[in-house]
């Protein structure tokens, strides 16, 4: 999503909005904060600022969600000038607590984060978000995966580093030769969900997601991708078919916002945890609690960029 609003606002004008307003016809709509109980919502501090809720799952159907759970959660903070960007994975395997869901069926609990997906789809897990990190969410967007192949592929592939061989464990097994190699979308899928072969499991996984949605933003904003209309054309359909957004979300008001915005400016980061544990019999990731809440609060005051450069 936000390689789009940025491809958008480098190529826009009278003929580019018009032609992104077009794109708002194919992104499917949830209703994202269905039954989230306004008096339990953080509040938001600074006019202007921007946070974006992303989740990746196997589903498109953010309604439909049982037995599916996020297997990326990431947090989206434009400050308010829209200068600076930054994108913070959370763990999907992170222990936190879970309001109860709607039916009451589920939640009221510690669970790993992306239980609340399951549980209760997009809703569910907004208000999770908001509690665990105390910062108010404005917009959601879910991307499925294939998806994510569909966009890589639109974009002629991706380069990405392969931090040491690995054999995959998915069908049809391919091998990844360490060093920078070049992937479609299916071989950059199946790289990025792989974690079992790294020493740190999940974390290695989290940390490749990043790189590859690092690698696709500057692929979507080379000059390659935006001089050429038939590429630019299909990366731009496959992204807003492969996504579905809340109700009041704005393709082309929110890229006129962003348009003064580059990939130079975004910073890609994970939230600090302590480590991994065993909760009821499950390994999860542990929040490190200080290093959270003050990185979060610092969104919520839309101060990230003083905080960066005091914890560099």
């Amino acid at each position: 999503m936000l390689a789009a609003l940025l491809v958008l606002g480098a190529g826009g004008g009278i003929g580019g909005w018009a032609y992104a307003r077009s794109l708002n016809g194919h992104l499917a709509r949830t209703d994202a904060f269905k039954g989230v109980p306004e008096e339990s919502r953080p509040t938001p501090v600074v006019k202007g600022a921007l946070n974006v809720l992303l989740l990746g799952s196997d589903s498109r159907d953010p309604d439909n969600t049982s037995d599916s759970r996020t297997d990326t959660i990431m947090l989206l903070h434009v400050d308010k000038d829209h200068e600076k960007a930054e994108l913070i994975s959370i763990p999907r395997d992170t222990w936190v607590f879970v309001p109860t869901s709607p039916d009451g069926q589920n939640g009221n609990t510690m669970a790993k984060i992306n239980a609340a997906y399951a549980w209760d789809g997009t809703p569910l897990t907004v208000q999770t978000v908001e509690g665990f990190t105390g910062v108010h969410i404005d917009h959601v967007a879910l991307i499925d995966f294939a998806g994510f192949a569909k966009v890589t592929d639109a974009l002629g592939g991706v380069d990405m580093k392969i931090e040491k061989t690995i054999k995959s464990i998915h069908k049809p097994y391919r091998t990844f030769q360490k060093g920078t190699q070049h992937l479609d979308g299916a071989e950059a899928l199946d790289y990025v969900r792989q974690r079992y072969q790294f020493a740190d499991g999940d974390f290695s996984r989290e940390r490749h997601q990043r790189e590859f949605l690092e690698a696709l933003l500057d692929k979507a904003t080379s000059t390659g991708t935006l001089a050429n209309p038939v590429k630019l054309n299909g990366f731009l359909q496959a992204v807003t078919k492969s996504m579905t957004v809340d109700q009041d979300f704005d393709l082309v008001d929110t890229a006129v916002e962003l348009r003064g915005l580059r990939s130079a400016d975004l910073t890609f980061m994970g939230t600090p945890t302590a480590g991994t544990g065993n909760r009821d019999g499950q390994s999860v990731v542990l929040s490190d609690k200080t290093k959270a809440r003050a990185l979060f609060q610092a969104v919520a005051d839309d101060t990230v960029q003083q905080y960066l450069a005091a914890n560099t």
